[in-house]
C-alpha cells in the first residue's frame, strides 16, 4: 500500500501548491469518508473542464503545476485529486479508460476526428477497505449548460460518467479498460494517444508543444 501514498514527480503531494490546496479544502476534518467528499467537490468544480487545453510535456502534469491553472481535463484534475488523497493519508492510484461521448460538440468531434476519448483519467481511493473510483471532470456548471446530472460522490459507491443524460439520450459509454497505476504512466499516454488520434501525429511532436487540439 505504501506506493499509494508515496510522493512522486507528478503526485507531488508534499509541494506547497498542494498543501495549500488541501488546507483549504479540508481544514480540521479528520474523518476519512468526509476528507475524501471534499476533496472530490474542490477537484470537480475548482478546476473547469477544458479538453482543449492538452499539453504534451511532462510537467504540465505535476499535481502543483496543474493548481497554479483554472482549466484541466479529465488526466490532470485525476491527478490532482489523486494527490490531494494521499497528502491528507489516502491511499489512492490512477485509472483510465476508453469512454465514448454520444453528446460531444460538433467541434470536439471535429479536433478529435472521433467520438471516443481515449486514456480517460479517473481516480480511485482507498476507502473502507476497498477501492473506489471517482471521476471529477466535468464542473457542475458545465453539466448544468449540457443537462447532464453532476456526479455526486457519498465515498462509498462508485462516481462514474453517467450512461444517460436528464433527458434519457445516450451520454457517456465506457469501451475499454486500461488500468491503473501508482503514478502518471506519462509515456502510455502519448502512446495511445498517437495511436488513437494519428492525424495529430502525437509521436512527432516535440515534449514542449503546448497543446494538441488547441485552444479553445
Amino acid at each position: 500500500m505504501n506506493e499509494y501514498l508515496a510522493s512522486t514527480y507528478f503526485i507531488d503531494y508534499e509541494s506547497d501548491a498542494v498543501q495549500d490546496f488541501v488546507g483549504r479544502v479540508v481544514g480540521a476534518i479528520n474523518d476519512p469518508l468526509a476528507k475524501a467528499i471534499r476533496l472530490f467537490n474542490a477537484v470537480r468544480d475548482g478546476l473547469w473542464y477544458d479538453p482543449y487545453n492538452v499539453k504534451l510535456n511532462r510537467e504540465a502534469y505535476r499535481a502543483s503545476v496543474i493548481l497554479k491553472g483554472e482549466t484541466a481535463y479529465c488526466v490532470p484534475k485525476a491527478i490532482v485529486l489523486a494527490a490531494a488523497g494521499r497528502a491528507v493519508g489516502l491511499p489512492t492510484r490512477l485509472g483510465y479508460a476508453d469512454v465514448r461521448n454520444h453528446l460531444a460538440t460538433p467541434r470536439l468531434l471535429e479536433h478529435l476526428g472521433t467520438d471516443v476519448f481515449a486514456f480517460h483519467g479517473y481516480t480511485e481511493i482507498f476507502l473502507e477497505d476497498r477501492w473506489v473510483k471517482v471521476t471529477p471532470t466535468f464542473n457542475t456548471r458545465l453539466c448544468e449548460r449540457f443537462g447532464v446530472l453532476p456526479l455526486e460522490f457519498d465515498g462509498v459507491s462508485d462516481a462514474l460518467f453517467q450512461p444517460f443524460d436528464t433527458t434519457g439520450r445516450r451520454h457517456m459509454e465506457y469501451i475499454r479498460d486500461r488500468g491503473t497505476f501508482a503514478d502518471f504512466p506519462f509515456e502510455e499516454m502519448l502512446r495511445v494517444y498517437a495511436e488513437v488520434y494519428p492525424s495529430f501525429a502525437v509521436e512527432r511532436l516535440e515534449p514542449e508543444e503546448d497543446s494538441l487540439f488547441g485552444t479553445p
